[in-house]
């Protein structure tokens, strides 16, 4: 049986190098905001993940003024 390797569009779930390339920020900015809590994001053991959706849709909210 072959295993089925599934590409980033199709699970929708990046790593933090990729939310930064998509953002284009630097991995420490990335950390930064992880930090401080502003970035939606969930831990898969010690590795940070993000759901591309949940990042278009908090970028679309950051882009509102308050």
């Amino acid at each position: 049986m072959a295993k089925r390797i599934y590409s980033k569009m199709e699970t929708g779930v990046l790593t933090v190098r990729e939310v930064a390339e998509y953002l284009r920020v630097h991995q420490a900015t990335i950390y930064r905001l992880l930090k401080e809590q502003k970035l939606p994001a969930f831990q898969v053991g010690a590795d940070w993940r993000f759901k591309r959706e949940v990042i278009e849709r908090w970028m679309i909210q950051e882009q509102i003024p308050s």
